[in-house]
């Protein structure tokens, strides 16, 4: 009796704990099952602390059938299962999706031309002219890139989602503490991170711990204090061959096989996998994860656009909008005069703060406008996906244009 309690009852709790894991954090799973994101986060925070229990669980089993507790083929089976539920998620999340936030490699541009073709659309960060591009195709797997060298002395590394076709550059900072940062999952398209000293998940798009997250916000969301976000930095888009021509000593995101051969052969079925998903991603009109719980039709979901946020406001823009209207717009979100603007030769488009109160007619890359020099906005989502923008600000405009010097504006 006792024996096949110990057996039952543990096997029952393994497998329950174990299939929660897997569908919580097995992370491809969610392309047949939707899951919560309240369970997902769950798991995040007390990940340790389930995988403890669920194999404690299976020990009891084990101890059960060694007592002559249930039978021969059901325990193999159900350890066979046991394993599959627990191993895949760790080994997918803890080291195929192992991130080189403090150990990204950077080269030359002469040596990243072996690797990057001309055409390859990079994701750029720059402080004082130190510029680093990070092209989607390295950096899909680690997803967080960054080393102790800093941006020209600033600690600031590359968060990256396939998912979204979104890369934003932050300062791994809460409030003087340094994070911790870790892939885990991915929700409504979009990564989520956890930082490991507190438990608490981030979602990427947002910069800030979900207990941080302002539960009397309207509009946009946002943390209960600015200081509570991961500090932005301006990020933007551009080809290869443009990167080169703007910044001819920049560094260059490179993603080069593991000298590991039992990691290598992992990384090479991780971004197999990445790559076959990444790219229907890119063409079909669904979600291939279709964990969404927002659905706007005013664009196409896999449209790309550029998206801000001041204060509360949200705006969105597309390129072919801001080409069509002479590749510059000028818009006011959250009070304040922006200039979205296209620049042809460089093959990228900016959006920058423009507080002269007078509209601008001429706006470059380097933001040289003719009402002076201009700062880029630090929290611009560059070339992300319309139906991930839209998920987590439902309430954003597009193609905002308008008067800079006024809060007026027209959609």
């Amino acid at each position: 009796m006792l024996a096949n309690f110990l057996f039952y009852a543990g096997l029952a709790v393994s497998l329950t704990i174990g299939f929660m894991y897997f569908r919580d954090l097995g992370d491809v799973v969610q392309m047949i099952l939707k899951v919560k994101r309240e369970n997902m986060a769950r798991f995040i925070r007390y990940e340790k602390q389930f995988i403890l229990a669920g194999l404690a669980a299976a020990a009891v089993m084990v101890v059960g059938y060694l007592l002559g507790g249930g039978t021969a083929w059901l325990f193999w089976v159900s350890l066979a299962v046991i394993a599959i539920l627990y191993a895949f998620p760790y080994v997918w999340v803890h080291l195929g999706l192992r991130n080189q936030k403090d150990t990204a490699q950077y080269y030359s541009i002469t040596e990243a031309r072996e690797w990057v073709g001309p055409t390859a659309p990079v994701i750029v960060i720059e402080n004082n002219g130190h510029a680093r591009a990070h092209p989607d195709a390295q950096i899909l797997r680690p997803h967080l890139a960054g080393n102790d060298e800093g941006l020209d002395g600033e600690d600031v590394i590359m968060t990256y989602c396939a998912m979204a076709n979104l890369g934003i550059g932050y300062s791994p900072s809460v409030e003087g503490e340094k994070l911790d940062l870790q892939v885990l999952a991915q929700h409504g398209n979009n990564l989520i991170l956890r930082d490991n000293k507190t438990g608490e998940p981030i979602q990427h798009i947002y910069g800030f711990k979900d207990s941080d997250k302002d539960p009397n916000a309207e509009g946009a969301v946002c943390a209960m204090r600015p200081a509570q976000s991961m500090k932005p930095w301006p990020t933007f888009r551009m080809t290869f061959r443009a990167f080169q021509k703007a910044y001819p000593e920049g560094e260059v995101f490179l993603n080069k096989p593991s000298s590991n051969p039992l990691l290598r052969l992992l990384d090479m079925a991780t971004e197999m996998a990445f790559s076959t998903g990444i790219s229907r991603q890119h063409q079909e009109a669904a979600p291939v994860m279709d964990n969404m719980t927002h659905f706007d039709d005013r664009l196409p979901n896999k449209t790309y656009v550029w998206g801000v946020t001041v204060g509360r406001d949200a705006v969105c823009w597309t390129d072919d909008f801001v080409v069509e209207n002479g590749n510059v717009v000028n818009a006011s979100v959250g009070g304040r005069g922006l200039v979205v603007a296209w620049d042809p030769k460089f093959e990228s488009l900016g959006v920058w703060y423009n507080d002269s109160g007078v509209p601008v007619t001429r706006c470059d890359f380097w933001g040289n406008t003719d009402q002076g020099q201009l700062e880029r906005v630090e929290t611009l989502r560059a070339g992300l996906f319309w139906h991930v923008w839209v998920e987590f600000f439902p309430n954003t405009d597009i193609n905002r244009v308008g008067n800079p010097a006024s809060d007026e504006a027209v959609t």
